[in-house]
């Protein structure tokens, strides 16, 4: 009999390790981001086929800018190269895409490519794919916070700026993932993933396959979520499934 295992409904995943593994290989850093842009193809397409509903990427900082020009040049091309390749593929695989994140800081042109790109696949079911490009934690709780602020007349509490936050669309993440081997989450979902389980690869981006991912969800499925309470209020069900995986 094979092993049990609970998937997760929404795995959110900062890609950590891109330049690093070009470097070791005496690449510009650029080579990197293009190797890490496969191994994402591939990471959407499995977790599909899991039949993981959301999946989140952390592609692009609101302090990446302060990386060196010609690094953050080729990632600004190589996005707009990905919108006219990747997306009518996504389309055609169901996969429904949003871009997450401060829009006002890049070209007309990308913002457009971006907001086609959400037009194509708005009608898609099979996966939501958010990619957070320009995107803070701080900054996503900050223009919530503005919205309700801007609006008036609506009390700010957890579920009003829950509800003006950029992921609003999407439940929380159940599980996120940060490779390359550093414990830290670096402004990423800092609101969301309040009750998320953390989970750290040492394996580089461009390194992270398949097997790491299940790896990764097989981990998962070994944790009790309590969400404050104790073992012991949690329902029979889920502790049995938790003990089986």
């Amino acid at each position: 009999m094979g092993t049990a295992r609970t998937v997760p409904h929404h795995i959110a995943i900062v890609m950590d390790g891109n330049g690093r593994w070009a470097t070791k290989r005496f690449l510009p850093r650029v080579a990197g981001h293009k190797k890490g842009l496969d191994v994402l193809r591939a990471c959407v397409r499995h977790c599909g086929d899991l039949g993981v509903k959301v999946l989140t990427v952390f592609a692009f900082s609101s302090e990446n800018w302060n990386r060196p020009a010609d690094e953050v040049s080729g990632l600004m091309e190589l996005l707009a190269a990905a919108l006219s390749r990747e997306v009518p593929q996504l389309q055609a695989e169901g996969v429904r895409i949003h871009f997450v994140g401060d829009r006002s800081a890049l070209s007309e042109k990308v913002r457009s490519g971006l907001a086609q790109a959400e037009a194509l696949t708005a009608g898609n079911h099979r996966l939501v794919f958010n990619v957070c490009f320009n995107y803070g934690g701080r900054w996503d709780i900050t223009q919530a916070a503005a919205q309700l602020a801007a609006r008036g007349g609506e009390a700010i509490t957890e579920l009003s700026l829950s509800r003006a936050m950029a992921l609003a669309h999407v439940p929380d993440p159940d599980l996120v993932i940060r490779t390359g081997g550093e414990l830290r989450i670096s402004n990423f979902l800092l609101w969301q993933a309040a009750y998320s389980e953390l989970y750290f690869s040492d394996k580089l981006w461009p390194e992270f396959d398949a097997a790491a991912l299940d790896k990764a969800i097989a981990d998962y499925s070994r944790r009790e979520r309590r969400f404050g309470r104790t073992s012991e209020q949690l329902a029979p069900s889920a502790r049995a499934n938790r003990k089986a995986a």
